[in-house]
């Protein structure tokens, strides 16, 4: 098994590269919602404030890698597969003591791209200003996102149109 995972900041492009992973037949493993389901079990209203609490505190409960053994234990015997959400070291550990051939792919767009492209998406979990995202980017960076940009097998810039972002998501994962 081959497994591309997609990390970066919220509005960096992750979700656009998992729609091209559909496009091409690629089953994808989403962590985010792994969280989304864990609050829909709880009867939670689905905002940026109630996923960003579960997915907090499962991390402090069970250890920082609880999203990444949920979605293992949704892994079949494809040939390839897209992990969507990888959100600290911990995760990325944990994927790779079980895939052989992992490749992790941080997806990078400055603040301002990011900014624009979140207000426009309306999620229904996502920050509903700036503020509030900025405050989701402050928790995701203390679960060590930061480190993981950092230690990406593969950087995709996303900063211009986004057929060129769409075929460079292709080539990766081709």
């Amino acid at each position: 098994m081959k497994a591309i995972a997609f990390t970066g900041m919220p509005g960096a492009g992750k979700t656009e590269a998992v729609k091209v992973a559909k496009e091409m037949g690629i089953k994808v493993v989403s962590m985010g919602d792994e969280v989304r389901n864990e609050a829909r079990k709880r009867g939670l209203e689905l905002n940026d404030e109630n996923v960003g609490k579960i997915a907090d505190e499962m991390r402090k409960k069970y250890g920082m890698d609880i999203w990444a053994k949920k979605c293992i234990e949704k892994l079949s015997s494809e040939k390839i597969i897209v992990i969507d959400g990888i959100r600290n070291i911990e995760e990325v550990e944990t994927f790779r003591k079980r895939i052989k051939n992992f490749i992790l792919v941080a997806i990078h767009a400055s603040p301002k791209t990011r900014y624009e492209r979140l207000m426009k998406r309306e999620r229904e979990d996502d920050s509903k200003n700036v503020e509030e995202l900025k405050e989701r980017e402050k928790r995701e960076l203390s679960w060590g996102l930061g480190d993981v940009i950092a230690m990406a097998d593969i950087v995709l810039i996303n900063e211009g149109d986004l057929e060129e972002f769409r075929e460079k998501v292709r080539e990766i994962l081709s």
